[in-house]
């Protein structure tokens, strides 16, 4: 049948002649289109019935003997059994059917034995009858043994014995036990063995076989039923003589031997005939002492590949034997006194088989009409006609003519039309075929629905149906609309149920087809319409995908189709050709959006093939990927230990699943349950190919094992542990490694090794012998010494001399192997001499070269480390006053007579020392040696101000460098307009030839206009780095004074005002205590009203902290908190400032505890002046409190500050100004505030060597860097707050 998918489109019958689902009859079936147009009767047909053999098991309620038939009229059923009339209704125990057919039931009432027999079903109306198979119906007995009573069987030892079970009769399958009367199984082996038979076999007795409870029990599954024979006895004598011979206990019978004999069968050979399908079961049991081996040959050709033996080789099993199995097998028994063989001549035969079924088939009055029926079996199965269920001669017709394996009906007329039965029989079954003959005229019957609409895909292939239903047969012509004539083409077939099939569609086939059908009774037409469709075709197919388990699966499925199929289109997947139904609980794992299948948590039944497939109503495509889960090994199996030796075990494991990813080594880990429970430890890793591996072991250790697999995704689980091998003990297998010999003190010697690992001891008692002499004593005799821990330390030994040192361990089994000898010195001692002929040769301005003579071996005591340089800077040849500055070292490994100093200061004069060092430390040092560096270019100027800012000039104030580095010859000073713009002036350069100045006024600038100056000091080599200043002239001639402060890098922003001033304050001081200090200052007159911030920090840990906003008025603030005897650097910042720079700064020290800290200075007595003013009114007592506490704290006043470098604090201030100041275009100075939020850290300075401390440093001999280098950092200077910087 087929089911369009467009609407309108009605369901129709394509079958004119078909067949029943019952076996043994064949239907001619009349559309029921064509039984509404018209009443033809029909031959009854067998409809369903029961199989051909039913057992009435006792367990069952009831039995179904089943009969239904169709026909017109409707068919009337009767009965036979065993070939006699049998009326259902007649009996009132048969219960009758509900649904009108045959069928009969009998009922399990007990009495079940008078309704066993053979039935057959006739179903009949008025045209013919139909008859059934024959159905044999069994009323199984329960199966018994007989009531016996058995003599004990008794035997001499080794002779053959046969106890019988022949079992009772009943339904197979039947299986045989044999059991004592405790229901325990008597065990087979190759001597004793249960036959097909039932019966048990002993090859040879033994006199451990004598027992009195033998019994036989036969199992009838189908039935439910075990049965048990009476028990037997085995009474086996010995023959009194003892003998060695056998294993076992070590004593046995002497039992006399004997050549095989075959117990079962009896004879040289056996005929077999089986039928084909069944199983084949040859069977050879063999008696002799010792028990015969038994093996299988076939004769001319070896044995199928299909062929078990079983039964320790007694049983040789062919499953579903077929043809080519037959032929002729041979067992042979042997054993070392001869053998014995059976022949097994097998002929496979079959039931019969239908090679040519008889058809039912409607034939016109007046033709001839073939009934064949051709069957085939082994033996040749005998063929026997029926008509309507009665034997032919008892329906005799002139006009039929019968043949062995066919009937013709010559001219048939309608009153042939009958019901024929073929029946084919052998040995081993009957089979029965009905065949309706109608003979009749219709004319043509399409049984196809007019107008049906076909959709067809370009490309593929459609089929336009035209069912007819005529006699004789119609003739079916099919046109297309444009045309009269019959379509034609090798694209165009015509079936012969009058069906068209169009292959390779093309856009032009669609249209309107007729299908006519014409016979001599009459002619019939109906219509079809075909419309093409786009293909549709997936343009994204999924991918394999290989991925790990427990992620997250993707597939892919995007298609092309028809878009008038939108609405219509059917995606849906696939796992190994099974549907994934999504609704179903057990795909949870599966999420399906727009054509994307994912597949959360993958697991290994997540594995195989997906499809997708994209439907249409009239097509569909599918694509296909592979998805392989991997993962880690599993755990390998079953480890076994063999070739048990004490030093060695081979281990073999069958592998885990590798999951996909093959393994690629396997990772075999050990457990010493003695010293280390619980622990595992690797032992070795051998490759994924292998399944074993050949460990070597330690002594006097319990050793467990297990094994994991190693793949591409990672390591996997370990097996379960093997089987515990305890080793023996032995001697250790190796002596102490990495021997350290060590001379901490000069006259001894420490001997250090890494002791034996627990699992190395190999047994108890772990001793190390060590073994010494000095090295070229001849054969001077070893000093030995047994100690067990890991050192040993040589006393009384010459200062760094060579000693032959071994060691070897030993347990209480004896020693190790000889160990190797190694060599080693004995303690060093500091160097007695010191390098001479030191010389200085000057390179430039901050490097020399140093050269010395070698210290001889002899003076090093030791082996030779190298030498250290150690020098220090007596003076600047500026000063006159030498003093002893920042010690500085270089180290130089390795023997050497000359290095590179690098990172000293020009025009300077230096002392310089060279001495050698080793291992224990370093030796004398030489006479110093003075030497003075050429002159070379300043360092940067510390402070550079502008000042008297007006219309069109600026005057700069500024300090000499703090190191000229030679004798200085003037300044260079620069400036540009840079009016905040990307484009900048010319460069303006003025020579001050004047070393001593330190102002300079630049007249004719622009108005209201930003500049920035740049100034540096020079000397004969040249100019050092230059120091830069911002600001602006002032819109009107006004004159004005501005302080910048001198370390600090100032941030511009664009909205900040001129009126942005600095407070007007004076007199700042500081005084201090020993935990709080105190900052005062006198307010100016200009403006009262102003805040400012107090910061300070302590020097050693370099972290600011600031106040909170203070008015100028309040004149001081108290610093608490403050650690004893701490230096620490004070600024005062203004808050209107963007960049928070200082306005005063000082370093101050707080007293240390117990001890007064006096700071005497010039600052001082303004302080104290104002104070003597302000308490002038105070009684004498005050005064001397007031002197009193002028001695507790020091002060610094900024008019010392102003005397170091001269400004001009002292000149008045213009609000109308703003400057900025900076030491160089990036970088702030050290002394720069980063934070206003309370913690502050000033900018971190350049590596120098100084930074180093004490350490050291090496050098090439170029003078490049290779290791650390030392010194001592010196206070910096309160006037540039910057560290002394030395590059190396």
């Amino acid at each position: 049948m087929r089911w369009s998918g467009r609407p309108g489109v009605a369901l129709f019958l394509g079958v004119v002649l078909s067949f029943s689902g019952t076996p043994g009859s064949s239907s001619l079936d009349i559309p029921l289109e064509v039984l509404s147009h018209m009443n033809i009767e029909q031959l009854p047909t067998i409809t369903a019935q029961s199989p051909n053999t039913m057992i009435a098991f006792p367990f069952d309620e009831s039995y179904s003997m089943r009969c239904a038939a169709k026909g017109n009229p409707e068919p009337e059923f009767r009965w036979t059994k065993n070939g006699q009339e049998f009326d259902p209704d007649q009996d009132p125990r048969l219960l009758p059917p509900e649904d009108g057919s045959g069928t009969f039931i009998i009922p399990n009432n007990g009495n079940l034995s008078e309704f066993q027999g053979i039935y057959r079903c006739y179903a009949s109306n008025k045209l013919g009858t139909a008859i059934s198979e024959e159905i044999e119906f069994v009323v199984p007995h329960v199966p018994k043994f007989p009531k016996e009573k058995i003599d004990p069987i008794e035997v001499e030892e080794g002779q053959p014995v046969t106890l019988k079970c022949n079992p009772p009769k009943g339904i197979p399958p039947l299986q045989i036990y044999w059991m004592t009367i405790g229901l325990q199984h008597i065990e087979q082996d190759e001597r004793v063995s249960i036959g097909l038979n039932g019966n048990l076999y002993f090859a040879n007795a033994l006199e451990r076989d004598s027992r009195r409870d033998y019994c036989c029990f036969a199992s009838f599954s189908r039935i439910r039923t075990i049965v048990q024979k009476t028990a037997m006895s085995l009474v086996v004598r010995n023959t009194g003589l003892k003998t060695d011979s056998a294993p076992g206990s070590g004593f046995a019978n002497s039992i006399l031997k004997s050549k095989p004999s075959l117990l079962s069968p009896p004879g040289v050979q056996t005929y077999t005939h089986l039928v084909k399908g069944q199983a084949l079961m040859l069977e050879c049991i063999a008696a002799g002492y010792p028990t015969p081996k038994v093996e299988w040959i076939r004769v001319g050709q070896g044995l199928p590949d299909r062929a078990i033996v079983e039964n320790h080789g007694k049983v040789l099993h062919i499953p579903n034997v077929q043809q080519e199995d037959e032929g002729q097998y041979k067992c042979k028994a042997k054993n070392g006194h001869g053998e014995a063989s059976h022949f097994f001549h097998v002929t496979v035969e079959e039931p019969p088989q239908w090679t040519t079924r008889p058809e039912s088939q409607i034939s016109m009055i007046g033709s001839d009409v073939l009934i064949k029926c051709v069957a085939t079996g082994n033996p040749k199965p005998t063929i026997s006609w029926r008509v309507n269920g009665l034997a032919l001669n008892e329906v005799p017709a002139a006009n039929r003519k019968v043949f062995d394996n066919k009937i013709i009906l010559e001219r048939a007329n309608s009153s042939d039309s009958a019901v024929y039965q073929c029946e084919a029989s052998n040995k081993h079954g009957t089979i029965l075929a009905n065949a309706n003959i109608m003979i009749m005229n219709l004319p043509p019957v399409i049984v196809t629905e007019d107008s049906l609409q076909y959709s067809a895909v370009q490309g593929k292939t459609i089929v336009l149906h035209c069912k007819t239903f005529s006699s004789p047969p119609s003739v079916i012509t099919w046109s297309k609309e444009d045309s009269a004539d019959s379509v034609t083409g090798p694209r165009f077939f015509l079936h012969d149920n009058g069906s068209l099939e169009i292959s390779a569609v093309e856009e032009g086939d669609m249209g309107e087809y007729s299908c006519i059908a014409k016979n001599r009774e009459g002619s019939r037409a109906i219509t079809a319409f075909l419309d093409i469709k786009e293909p549709t075709k997936i343009v994204d197919p999924p991918m394999d995908l290989r991925i790990l388990v427990g992620t997250t699966a993707q597939f892919v499925c995007q298609a092309e189709f028809d878009r008038s199929f939108n609405h219509e289109m059917e995606t849906y997947w696939l796992k190994d050709s099974v549907v994934i139904a999504l609704n179903d609980t057990e795909n949870m794992g599966y999420l399906v959006d727009d054509g994307i299948l994912q597949i959360a948590n993958v697991s290994y039944s997540d594995q195989g093939r997906y499809s997708c497939v994209v439907r249409s109503p009239v097509d569909q495509d599918i694509a296909s990927a592979h998805l392989i889960v991997t993962d880690v090994p599993d755990a390998p199996e079953d480890l076994m230990l063999s070739e048990l030796s004490g030093k060695s075990v081979k281990l073999k494991w069958i592998p885990g699943d590798d999951h996909n990813s093959s393994t690629t080594a396997f990772v075999i880990e050990f457990e010493e349950s003695q010293r280390e429970p619980g622990i595992w430890r690797e032992a070795q890793r051998v490759p994924g190919s292998h399944t074993s591996a050949l460990l070597k072991l330690h002594g006097h250790a319990d050793y467990r094992f297990r094994v994991s697999g190693v793949n591409e995704v990672g390591q996997g689980r370990p097996s379960e542990p093997s089987e515990s091998y305890k080793t023996p003990a032995r001697a250790p297998d190796k002596n102490p490694e990495n021997i350290k010999i060590e001379g901490h003190l000069p006259h001894e010697m420490d001997i250090n090794w890494e002791p034996l690992a627990p699992i190395e001891h190999n047994g108890p008692g772990l001793e190390y012998k060590v073994s010494y002499r000095q090295q070229g004593t001849g054969d001077e005799d070893w000093q030995e010494h047994v100690v067990k821990r890991h050192s040993f330390i040589v006393k009384g030994t010459p200062t760094f001399v060579p000693y032959e040192i071994k060691i070897q361990a030993r347990n209480h089994k004896g020693w190790a192997p000889e160990p190797r000898v190694i060599v080693g010195y004995s303690g060093e001692d500091f160097p007695s001499a010191a390098p001479d002929d030191v010389a200085v040769e000057v390179v430039n301005n901050t490097l020399v070269k140093v050269s010395w003579a070698r210290v001889h071996k002899d003076k090093l005591h030791g082996r030779l480390g190298g030498y250290r340089v150690n020098w220090w800077r007596l003076r600047s040849l500026l000063a006159s006053k030498k003093s002893h500055g920042e010690k500085h070292a270089l180290t130089f490994p390795g023997d050497r007579s000359h290095a590179l100093v690098p990172g000293l200061r020009p025009f300077s004069e230096y002392s310089l020392i060279v001495m050698a060092f080793n291992g224990r430390g370093n030796g004398p040092g030489s006479h110093p040696v003075t030497f003075r560096t050429p002159e070379g270019v300043p360092d940067q100027i510390s402070v550079l101000r502008t000042m008297d800012i007006k219309k069109h000039s600026v005057s700069l104030s500024w300090s000499p460098p703090v190191e000229p580095n030679g004798v200085l010859t003037g300044y260079l000073l620069q400036y540009q307009l840079i009016n905040d713009t990307e484009e900048v002036g010319p460069l303006v350069s003025v020579n001050v030839s004047d070393p001593d100045a330190s102002k300079w006024l630049l007249p004719d600038l622009e108005a209201m206009s930003k500049y920035k100056f740049y100034l540096r000091a020079c000397t004969r080599l040249g100019c050092g780095p230059a120091t830069s200043e911002e600001c602006a002239t002032t819109p009107e001639a006004s004159q004005t004074s501005t302080r910048s402060p001198p370390s600090t890098t100032v941030a511009r922003k664009a909205n900040t005002t001129l009126s942005s001033l600095v407070p007007a304050i004076m007199n700042v001081s500081s005084s201090v205590s020993n935990n709080f200090a105190n900052i005062s200052w006198i307010p100016g007159g200009e403006r009262q009203d102003s805040e400012l911030y107090v910061a300070y920090m302590n020097n050693r840990e370099g972290n600011w902290k600031i106040s909170e906003a203070l008015n100028t008025s309040k004149t001081f603030h108290v610093i608490k908190g403050l650690e004893p005897g701490t230096e620490y650097t004070v600024r005062l910042m203004t808050k209107n400032w963007v960049d928070n720079s200082s306005i005063f700064e000082d370093v101050i020290k707080t007293r240390g505890e117990g001890l007064a800290s006096i700071h005497g200075g010039i600052s001082t007595q303004g302080w104290f002046i104002g104070l003597m003013c302000a308490v002038a009114l105070l009684t004498l007592i005050l005064l001397i409190a007031c002197f009193v506490n002028r001695n507790k704290g020091g002060k610094y006043s900024v008019k010392e500050k102003e005397d170091l470098h001269p400004d001009v604090e002292s000149q008045g201030m213009n609000d109308d100004t703003f400057c900025e100041y900076s030491d160089n275009d990036e970088k702030p100075l050290k002394g720069s505030l980063h934070s206003t939020s309370g913690d502050m850290k000033p900018a971190d300075s350049g590596d120098s060597l100084v930074d180093y401390g004490e350490e050291e440093a090496q050098f090439n001999e170029d003078g490049s860097f290779i290791g650390e280098y030392t010194g001592r950092k010196e206070k910096p200077s309160t006037e540039n707050k910057a560290n002394t910087q030395i590059t190396a």
